[in-house]
């Protein structure tokens, strides 16, 4: 998901996300920068400002970034995700409208079921990733990425007017409530105590509605962008301070911010969207097949299925590899280099990871060179030094199943 950001050299570290134009300073755009329901909030606790996709987002706090990462892994951490694009599809046609533009088999997720898919189009290409939710209130709950709201809301918003006009029963609604991510593994610990639901039996992309610390109407939903156990908290606007204060009393939590969420998520192995994927970019070369549903494959229903399912049973040119590294970081347009010294692919995201005590990177090579364990060669600062290709995710993920 496109949830991290690059970061303004005073900061003491160089993360690489967005190009500069969408994410910069506050003081180049301040007075057109949209505002989440917190941003006073972030201000009073020493949140540093950054505009990323259009929004005034916290990219650290007072903390130094490896240490909200750290605590992130060992605890648990706040993050305000609310420039996300939460829509809810509603009518009995609701599931046709997404399946015509998703590569997932939506009308096989349960109530309460979500699952990470894909927009993409009529050459295969990634638009977006999203996550959909099958709610037991019957509607779909779809969350998309900041940075590519207008393409998301023009792209529903137009298979809507399409379905409506063949007759069908289906609308969209924008929602306009904050997200509250809390991350990491005692997540669950700190959250139970302000609920009435048992959120033991509440398992990785599964939500229900709740009251959160006295605010009604709360969209729990166990997932989020880290590879830790921890919640997406869809709060009504009026009621995402109180919650957050709430939160942030728990000695656990500490505030986190786009820093940190992006060195999470790149050793969580997830993909940030305008870099690791893109319109150029299919779900095979991706390395997200497993997001194609097994029915949608043999129905070829979905926009680039022609392309895509191809790809499935033959060689693809490139595929989405991770790197580790020592010396000095990888980091997003690193040249990757054969042993010959022959340049076979790019980095398309990096950083040191502070778990591992190693840089991290993604990027695509050719696949005869995407064996775990290959040798391979990167440029940083015109000088060539040694990667290994890597499983992902670097660090293992601990989200919480049913046994």
């Amino acid at each position: 998901m496109q949830r991290a950001v690059s970061v303004v050299a005073h900061l003491g570290f160089r993360l690489q996300a967005l190009p500069p134009a969408l994410c910069r300073p506050l003081s180049c755009a301040q007075d057109v920068l949209r505002r989440t329901p917190l941003y006073d909030f972030h201000l009073a606790h020493g949140g540093k400002m950054v505009a990323f996709a259009g929004w005034s987002l916290p990219v650290q706090y007072r903390d130094s970034h490896t240490d909200s990462h750290l605590h992130t892994r060992q605890h648990c951490s706040l993050f305000d995700v609310s420039h996300m694009l939460q829509t809810k599809i509603f009518g009995s046609d609701r599931v046709k409208l997404m399946e015509s533009l998703v590569v997932g088999d939506i009308a096989e997720l349960r109530p309460n079921q979500g699952t990470l898919s894909l927009f993409t189009n009529e050459a295969g290409g990634i638009l977006d990733d999203l996550i959909v939710t099958n709610t037991s209130e019957g509607h779909l709950y779809v969350v998309s990425n900041a940075g590519c709201w207008e393409k998301d809301l023009a792209l529903m918003q137009d298979k809507v007017r399409e379905l409506q006009n063949q007759g069908r029963d289906v609308g969209l609604e924008v929602l306009d409530n904050a997200l509250l991510a809390l991350q990491g593994p005692t997540a669950a610990q700190v959250l139970q105590a302000s609920v009435a639901d048992d959120l033991k039996k509440l398992p990785f992309m599964t939500s229900a509605v709740m009251e959160v610390f006295g605010v009604s109407g709360c969209r729990v939903t166990r997932c989020g962008y880290t590879g830790e156990d921890g919640v997406e908290i869809s709060v009504p606007a009026a009621g995402a301070v109180h919650l957050a204060t709430a939160l942030l009393k728990n000695p656990e939590v500490k505030l986190a911010g786009l820093a940190a969420r992006d060195s999470l998520r790149l050793e969580a192995g997830l993909c940030l969207y305008g870099n690791d994927i893109d319109e150029h970019t299919t779900p095979v070369e991706g390395s997200l097949s497993w997001t194609l549903g097994k029915r949608r494959r043999a129905a070829m229903d979905f926009p680039g299925a022609k392309v895509i399912l191809p790809q499935l049973k033959g060689k693809v040119q490139r595929r989405r590899v991770g790197l580790m590294c020592e010396g000095a970081p990888m980091r997003a347009h690193s040249p990757i280099l054969n042993m010959e010294g022959t340049k076979i692919g790019t980095v398309t995201s990096g950083c040191p990871s502070p778990s591992l005590k190693k840089n991290v990177a993604m990027g695509y090579v050719p696949c005869e060179y995407s064996r775990p364990g290959t040798m391979l060669l990167v440029e940083v600062r015109r000088k060539q030094q040694m990667a290994v290709v890597s499983k992902m995710p670097f660090v293992p993920t601990n989200y919480y199943t049913l046994k």
